[in-house]
């Protein structure tokens, strides 16, 4: 049975929402608890000593020293060693909480992969070598790890808060898309399940980097009210529809594919099926330009080699997006996205740019974890201990999202003016745009 923390009242108890936010807070807690199967005080201590403690997590030892935290830090590593969560549960919880609320009604999630560091733990099992940008343009190093799969619901608004729904750490013989693409589908059905989502309602939109291969992640998520939006390689070459016949007017086959569009060549580009133009306070005039019915030209090759059939013609929208300046860049390149919608007019056009850059957000979350929660602080051996410290990173980044509206945003008489009251942002800093 799907779990829903929802119930008559909640958000509408009085005119703040605080004792509605109190509740909601109380309930997830408690069912929190309920998802822990072994060393439960000790895990549910554990994530309070987090929550509470006024500086940033280093190392599990420190935890023990919160007056929430009751017991030594010896107990601290053997509930993240020796603990159970039930996982399956704890996904449950989360996906019944109430999503963000967006003007069109639609559901918008982002997917995106971030790197636990272990590169001095020899002995740990299930190590990566995970792709980690490194200082100057162009730059990378390989450093050994654990990489996890996050999906979060993105917010809409002037906040950079994200509700995380799902991790999954990969491994060494994983595909990083067929993973990607079992876990959309696994968080589309609780979503669906939680009651999030009803026949009529548009497509829950998902949306990627460019780590990942949209076209295939749409294939393989075809069969569900899924809309996948992710962005394209400067190197890519499309393909338009082909026209009937063939071009020589010559019996046989009829071509598969039409005409070649290079992202990195302007010549081939034909006049954009629409144009919109938009001013931003941030990025000055963006201007987005789209092609619609576009697709790949595929292969029996690498992830395609195993397909049984002929090869699927995958279309999209392909929209080129164009902004005047970057925090940072004043001369920043364009960007492509591919959409699995098609026929998309230009209003769908800027939701779906717009969209994408709300993916960012996905990325303060994972800074936040890292930076202020300590999820990647303690050095854990077992991987599967590492997967139960992940848990308790995303249930206390929960809590602290579920009590917004009972936080205050405390300043010193020098600094910006507080935020109004429920709008605190997660972590120190301006908050995301």
């Amino acid at each position: 049975m799907a779990f829903s923390m929802a119930w008559p009242g909640d958000m509408v108890q009085d005119g703040s929402g605080e004792v509605g936010a109190r509740g909601m807070l109380a309930r997830f807690r408690g069912e929190l608890y309920r998802c822990f199967a072994r060393r439960g005080d000790a895990l549910f201590e554990l994530c309070d000593a987090v929550l509470c403690r006024p500086e940033r997590v280093h190392m599990l030892a420190e935890l023990s020293l919160e007056p929430e935290c009751r017991r030594g830090h010896g107990a601290v590593y053997d509930a993240v060693n020796a603990g159970r969560v039930q996982v399956a549960r704890l996904r449950r919880a989360l996906a019944g909480l109430p999503l963000p609320a967006w003007d069109d009604g639609r559901i918008r999630l982002a997917a995106d992969v971030s790197n636990w560091l272990r590169p001095g733990a020899a002995t740990s099992a299930e190590r990566l070598f995970c792709h980690c940008y490194a200082r100057g343009k162009g730059n990378a190093q390989m450093i050994p790890g654990w990489p996890y799969s996050g999906i979060a619901a993105l917010e809409p608004g002037r906040t950079s808060w994200t509700l995380p729904l799902d991790a999954v750490r990969l491994g060494p013989a994983d595909d990083a898309t067929a993973v990607t693409a079992a876990q959309v589908r696994e968080v589309a059905g609780r979503i669906i399940a939680a009651g999030h989502w009803r026949d009529g309602d548009p497509d829950i939109l998902v949306i990627f980097d460019a780590g990942y291969d949209p076209m295939r992640l749409a294939c393989r998520l075809a069969d569900l009210p899924v809309q996948v939006l992710g962005r394209l390689r400067s190197d890519r070459v499309l393909h338009f529809p082909a026209p009937p016949g063939r071009r020589d007017g010559k019996p046989g086959r009829p071509p598969r594919h039409g005409t070649e569009l290079k992202l990195a060549d302007e010549k081939t580009w034909p006049a954009p099926h629409v144009t919109t133009v938009t001013a931003t306070t941030r990025y000055g005039t963006a201007v987005a330009c789209s092609w619609d019915r576009l697709h790949p030209r595929l292969t029996h090759r690498s992830a395609w080699l195993d397909h049984h059939g002929p090869l699927p013609v995958i279309e999209g929208t392909l929209i080129r997006l164009a902004v005047d300046h970057l925090p940072g860049d004043r001369d920043p390149k364009p960007i492509w996205l591919w959409s699995s919608a098609t026929g998309a007019a230009p209003g769908e056009v800027d939701r779906l740019w717009q969209a994408f850059l709300r993916r960012f957000d996905l990325e303060h979350t994972f800074r936040l974890f890292k930076q202020i929660l300590g999820w990647t602080a303690p050095k854990i051996r077992d991987p599967a201990a590492a997967d139960r410290w992940t848990w308790l990173t995303i249930t206390c980044h929960t809590q602290l999202r579920l009590a917004r509206p009972l936080a205050e945003d405390l300043r010193l008489p020098w600094e910006r003016p507080a935020l109004p009251a429920g709008t605190a942002h997660p972590g120190p800093g301006p908050p995301g745009i």
